[in-house]
Order: C-alpha cells, then sequence, then structure tokens
C-alpha cells in the first residue's frame, strides 16, 4: 500500500493594503508616517533658516520666527540678524519646501498617467518648455499686462505645449507608447535647450543672460514674501485636487482599456491631470528653474515604503520631497559659500546614484519589475 505525502503548504508572507508588507500597511501606520514627516519638516525649516554665513541657533530661530508672526519686539543689536532670518531666508526655505513637494506629486502624476516609471517633469520635457516660456517671457517683456504673474503665465504657457506635444508625438494608434514617450521627451527637452541657446546668444545684455542660466540650472537665490502667495496657492490647491484624483490614477495605471471598463474616461481624466500638471510645473519653474530628478526619484522611495496605491503615495511624497528640498538648498548655499551651487547640480548628484540603486532592485518600480 502505497501512500501520498504532502508536501508542507509554502508561507505567503501577509500583504496589507497596497502592496505594503509589515506595520506600514494600516491607516494608523500611515497617519503616523505622515504626522512624523511634518515634524521633520518643521525641523528642517528652522534649521535650515539658521544655518549660512551667518549662523543662528535653532531656539533664536524659532524666537524670530515667533516675533515675526506675533509683533514681538527685537533689540535694535538684533535687527540686522533678524532681518537675514526673516526677510531673506525664511521666504526662500519655504519656497524650497513648496517647490519640492510640488515636484514630487506631480512626478508621482505623471508616472501614473503615462505608465511608465522614469516619466518626470523634467526627463518629458516639460520643465524645459517651462523654462522657455519663462525666459521668452523675462526677455522680450511679453504679457505685461499681467503684471507680477508674467512669468508664471509663460512658464505655464510653456508647460503646457510642452506637456501635449509629447503626449501627441508619444500616441501610437490611438495607445500611449511608454517608449516612444521617454524618446520623445527627450527629443523635447533638448530642443527646448537648443533654443534657451538661441535665445543666450540674442540677449541683450548679460543680465537677461544671467536670467536664462538662473533658469537652466535652478535655485532659490531670488526668493521673496512676494512669490509665496501664488506658489503656495497654485501648489497646494494641486495636491488637494491630486490627492482626490488617486482613485483616477490608480485605474489609469492599469492600462486604458482596464480604466475605461471601471467607468474612467482615460483621455478625460488624462487631459485634465495634464493641465493641473503643468499649471503646477509651470508656477514652480517660474521661481526655481528647472530641477531634475527631484520628480523621478522621490516617487519610487516612497513607494518602496507604503505601496503603490495613490492615496497613500501622495500623503507621503510631498512632505519627503519637501525635506529633501529644503536641505538640498541648505547644501547649495553653504557647501561654497559665499558662492552658490547650482540645485540642479545637488540633485544629480543625488539622484543618479539612488534612482540606478532603486532600479537594480526589484517589486518598487511602477509599471512593473
Amino acid at each position: 500500500m502505497s501512500t501520498t505525502v504532502e508536501a508542507p503548504a509554502r508561507s505567503v508572507p501577509r500583504v496589507g493594503p497596497s502592496g505594503v508588507r509589515g506595520r506600514l500597511a494600516s491607516p494608523g501606520a500611515l497617519l503616523l508616517t505622515c504626522v512624523l514627516l511634518f515634524l521633520l519638516l518643521a525641523v528642517s525649516v528652522v534649521v535650515a533658516i539658521g544655518l549660512g554665513a551667518a549662523v543662528v541657533t535653532p531656539g533664536e530661530t524659532a524666537r524670530y520666527l515667533w516675533a515675526a508672526l506675533t509683533g514681538g519686539r527685537i533689540g535694535a543689536d538684533e535687527s540686522t540678524t533678524y532681518q537675514i532670518i526673516w526677510q531673506i531666508r525664511t521666504p526662500r526655505v519655504l519656497l524650497a519646501a513648496l517647490v519640492g513637494a510640488g515636484l514630487s506629486a506631480v512626478g508621482v502624476a505623471i508616472q501614473a498617467m503615462v505608465r511608465n516609471a522614469l516619466a518626470d517633469p523634467f526627463v518629458l520635457g516639460v520643465s524645459s518648455g517651462a523654462s522657455v516660456g519663462a525666459v521668452a517671457v523675462t526677455v522680450t517683456g511679453g504679457l505685461a499686462a499681467l503684471g507680477v504673474y508674467a512669468v508664471s503665465a509663460g512658464a505655464f504657457a510653456g508647460a503646457l505645449v510642452a506637456s501635449f506635444l509629447v503626449y501627441a508625438a508619444s500616441a501610437s494608434r490611438g495607445a500611449l507608447s511608454p517608449l516612444r514617450l521617454v524618446l520623445t521627451g527627450v527629443a523635447l527637452s533638448l530642443g527646448f535647450q537648443a533654443v534657451m541657446s538661441v535665445i543666450i546668444y540674442f540677449a541683450p545684455d548679460s543680465e537677461a543672460t544671467g536670467m536664462v542660466l538662473y533658469w537652466t540650472m535652478g535655485g532659490f537665490g531670488a526668493a521673496s514674501w512676494g512669490a509665496l502667495p501664488v506658489v503656495s496657492a497654485v501648489v497646494l490647491l494641486g495636491l488637494a485636487v491630486l490627492y482626490r484624483h488617486a482613485r483616477s490614477l490608480d485605474v489609469l495605471s492599469l492600462g486604458d482599456e482596464t480604466a475605461a471598463s471601471l467607468g474612467v474616461s482615460p483621455d478625460r481624466q488624462r487631459t485634465s491631470l495634464l493641465v493641473l500638471v503643468s499649471l503646477i510645473t509651470g508656477v514652480m519653474v517660474a521661481v526655481s528653474g528647472a530641477i531634475s530628478f527631484v520628480g523621478l526619484v522621490m516617487p519610487h522611495l516612497v513607494r518602496m515604503v507604503v505601496g503603490t496605491t495613490h492615496a497613500r503615495v501622495l500623503a507621503v511624497a510631498p512632505l519627503v520631497g519637501a525635506v529633501f528640498m529644503v536641505w538640498v538648498d541648505l547644501l547649495s548655499r553653504t557647501v561654497v559659500a559665499p558662492r552658490e551651487l547650482p540645485l540642479g547640480v545637488i540633485t544629480a548628484l543625488v539622484g543618479v546614484p539612488v534612482f540606478i540603486t532603486l532600479m537594480r532592485r526589484k517589486g518598487h518600480v511602477f509599471g512593473g519589475r
């Protein structure tokens, strides 16, 4: 008589919502993560505001900020330090946090919209298009009727044109080709860089040339309180709208046929999101120039921790991007002080090795292994 021996069942690790293993699978853990990241961001902002050519301790920095917010008194011998802290560094650091948050969220949205893990505003030429629009308005004096919003409007127009060009050129027989998308984006980015070179060549003076180079390399040297209201409104409202579209991004990432079967119109959703992404990118480029790798790398890092559901990713990615950009900006203005390194140099030095390391790992990249 023969007996059959069954092989023991192989244990399968339990996977929580959105493909997250372990303790980060619960909503409470996600909320705690967001709270801790927000506290880290607050500490990073205070530390970054206090560091520079004139070093101020975190405690003194907090005192100056509290005095500025509440109308507290500052001694006559502290007025210079107070002006440095409140008028120069604070708007710069806050702007860096907003741009970092916006770039990370836009990267998440673009990667889902086009189903390509290599997509981000810089790779797809959207940032370059926005830079051309901003520079063209600045050098030619166009859109003068819009006043202080002229540069942002020009950047938005450039980003929108670039987005629709890369999207239209990448569609093959009604379907979006991820490979064609990246190739088209790279080609358009090179084309926009050529346009920037032409603008530099024909720039009327050295000041205009400096503006062009500023938008090419990225930086927050021109940050001011006047720029914060528009950037804050667009980025924060944009983040809220993207979060409301989290389910649509989940569905779009599955493919157009699946999205249509689930009641989502891929073309309509993609078009509306494309306009929103272009608006956010244009406003950010208008104040910071084109900054690479943030929108590419941050979404991947976040997905490794919280999973691929976009409601979770969009809750965490902006905070991670904000913290990252605050510290990158701090490095850019302190490493070779009193000179500043272009932000794009530091983000590339950090982003390239991190991204190569991420791509060598399996199971985290959007769109497959």
